[in-house]
C-alpha cells in the first residue's frame, strides 16, 4: 500500500509538472482580422480590449499587441488595422495603439470610403480612391516623412487580394518582401488593394517597389474574407522564420470577426427569394464562417488554442455597440455543422486567451528585417 501511494503521488506530480509545461510552453501566436464593412465593429471592439487586457495582466502600459503575437493577418478594413498595429516606428515599436489605430479608422471613415461625383444620370455609387489613398498614406508613414513598405513592421504580417491579371488570389506578406524587392509593396498600396471592392472602387493596379512586380487587385474578401487558414498554412510551411512549428499543436490562434452578416440585418424577401446584396453578403459570410469551421475541426483536441470571436444576434451599430459586442456569450463551431452558444461572453473569451499570452512571454521573433527600406514620400503626396 505504501508503495502504490508512493507511485501515485510521482506519478500526481509527474502529471502536474506536465500540464504545467503544456500551458507555458511556447507557441507560436496568430492574429487574425476579417474584412467586411467600412468601420471593423467587431473586430475594433475586440482589439481593444485585447490590449487593455495584455497591460493589465503584465502590469505595462506600454504593452502593445504586436508584443505578444508572432504573425498578424488581415483583409479589407482588417488589413488596415493590422497594418497600423505592426507598421514600425522607426524604433522597432508599433506606430499605433488598438485604441489609437481605431479611432484613426473611425475618424477617417469618411475619408477612407468617399462617395464621389459620378455624374447626373448615373446611379452606381462610387468611392474615390484618390481619398482613400490620402488617409492611408497619412497613417502609414513615420514620423520623418518615409511611407513605410511590407518590410517595415514589428510582426510579419499578411494580406490577401484578388489579382485579375492572374485570375488567383495574391498574398502580400513580409516573408516575401524580406527575400525579394520584387514582392516588397508600399503598405498603403497593399491596404488599398485589399480593400478595392468591386462595386465601390475600380480595381487598384500596383507594383512593387523595384516595379518587377505587379498586380491588378479587387478586394480580398472575395476570396479570403477571414484570412486565418492563410496565416495558418503560411506558419506551418515558412520554416525560416518558424522553424519549431510542425502542426497545429503548436500554435495559438485568436480570429476576429466583423459581424458583417450580423449588422447587415438581412431578411428574405416575402417570396422567399434572396436579393443580389443579400446574396453577396451570404457568399461572404459563407466564405469566413467556412474557414472557422475547418479551423474548428483541425484544432478540436485543442480547442483552447483557437479562439473566434464574432457578433451574436448584434442589430445595430449604436453608441454602445462596443460594449454589446463584448457582452454577448461567445459562439464556437461544431465538428458537423452548425454552432453552441458557450457560457462565457467574447470579453472573457478574450481574457483568458490574454493569460495565455502573458504566461507565454512576449514574442522573441525580430522586429523589421530593414531599417532602410522605408520608401521616402514623394513631394505633394
Amino acid at each position: 500500500m505504501d508503495l502504490s501511494k508512493a507511485t501515485l503521488e510521482i506519478f500526481s506530480k509527474l502529471e502536474q509538472k506536465w500540464l504545467s509545461h503544456c500551458e507555458t510552453t511556447k507557441k507560436t501566436r496568430v492574429l487574425s482580422i476579417d474584412g467586411g464593412g467600412t468601420n471593423g465593429i467587431v473586430a475594433s471592439s475586440a482589439l481593444i480590449h485585447l490590449e487593455h487586457q495584455i497591460r493589465f495582466k503584465t502590469g505595462d502600459p506600454q504593452a502593445r499587441i504586436a508584443d505578444f503575437f508572432d504573425i498578424i493577418a488581415g483583409t479589407g478594413i482588417g488589413a488596415l488595422l493590422a497594418a497600423m498595429l505592426s507598421a514600425d516606428d522607426g524604433s522597432g515599436r508599433p506606430l499605433f495603439t488598438a485604441r489609437d489605430a481605431v479611432s484613426f479608422v473611425a475618424e477617417k471613415n469618411s475619408g477612407l470610403f468617399k462617395v464621389k461625383c459620378s455624374g447626373f444620370l448615373s446611379r452606381r455609387r462610387r468611392c474615390s480612391a484618390r481619398s482613400m489613398e490620402k488617409v492611408l498614406k497619412e497613417a502609414l508613414r513615420r514620423d520623418d516623412g518615409v511611407v513605410l513598405t511590407l518590410k517595415d513592421t514589428c510582426k510579419p504580417l499578411l494580406v490577401p487580394c484578388f489579382d485579375l491579371k492572374s485570375s488567383a488570389p495574391f498574398v502580400f506578406s513580409r516573408a516575401d518582401a524580406t527575400e525579394s524587392p520584387s514582392f516588397n509593396f508600399e503598405l498603403w498600396k497593399v491596404c488599398l488593394a485589399t480593400s478595392a471592392t468591386p462595386s465601390l472602387f475600380k480595381p487598384f493596379n500596383l507594383t512593387s517597389v523595384d516595379g518587377k512586380t505587379s498586380c491588378s487587385a479587387i478586394d480580398g474578401g472575395l476570396v479570403m474574407n477571414n484570412p486565418t487558414a492563410a496565416a495558418v498554412t503560411h506558419v506551418l510551411h515558412n520554416k525560416r522564420d518558424f522553424p519549431s512549428v510542425n502542426g497545429v499543436e503548436d500554435l495559438l490562434v485568436l480570429s476576429l470577426g466583423n459581424g458583417s452578416g450580423s449588422l447587415s440585418g438581412r431578411k428574405l424577401r416575402r417570396n422567399g427569394e434572396c436579393s443580389t446584396s443579400s446574396v453577396v453578403d451570404i457568399v461572404l459570410d459563407g466564405v469566413s464562417e467556412t474557414v472557422d469551421q475547418m479551423l474548428g475541426n483541425a484544432f478540436w483536441w485543442n480547442r483552447t488554442d483557437y479562439v473566434r470571436i464574432q457578433a451574436n444576434g448584434l442589430a445595430s451599430a449604436g453608441p454602445t455597440v462596443e460594449e454589446e459586442v463584448l457582452k454577448e456569450r461567445g459562439l464556437e463551431t461544431l465538428p458537423f455543422g452548425g454552432k453552441r452558444l458557450l457560457t462565457e461572453t467574447n470579453a472573457e473569451r478574450i481574457e483568458s486567451f490574454v493569460q495565455r499570452l502573458v504566461a507565454s512571454g512576449k514574442s522573441s521573433l525580430p522586429p523589421s528585417p530593414s531599417k532602410n527600406s522605408a520608401v521616402p514620400l514623394a513631394d505633394g503626396s
